[in-house]
């Protein structure tokens, strides 16, 4: 019996280009910050798969759910509260720099366009 290799998935995009689907998947397997596959097997260093999914899910699913608590939230001994002293430092106001006006020269009055931008900078 001869066994022959899977043909490539080879798809062209609509501006003409050959895309590898198989080539793609397998270079964006890993997903997101959380060191797991696309599959949800935690992976270690180099991408080697450290706990496969199932004994993921084993493990989430043995775990004890939260207990309804039957003392009433008013017989419960409020918890003493922690105050720390906080320092204050007095911060005085800095004084604002007043501009320096250079004197005006003397000159005769303007007219007109000038005299409406005069001042305008």
């Amino acid at each position: 019996m001869v066994m022959r290799a899977k043909p490539k998935r080879m798809y062209r995009t609509m501006q003409g280009r050959m895309v590898d689907i198989e080539k793609l998947r397998a270079a964006n397997e890993s997903v997101g910050n959380m060191n797991v596959n696309a599959r949800g097997d935690v992976l270690g260093a180099g991408g080697q798969v450290v706990t496969p999914k199932a004994k993921v899910m084993q493990k989430y699913y043995e775990q004890p759910k939260g207990v309804a608590d039957d003392t009433p939230t008013r017989n419960k001994p409020a918890p003493a509260p922690q105050t720390k002293a906080v320092e204050t430092k007095i911060v005085e106001p800095k004084k604002a720099a007043t501009p320096k006006v250079a004197p005006k020269k003397t000159v005769a009055p303007k007219k007109g366009i000038d005299a409406a931008l005069d001042g305008l900078e």
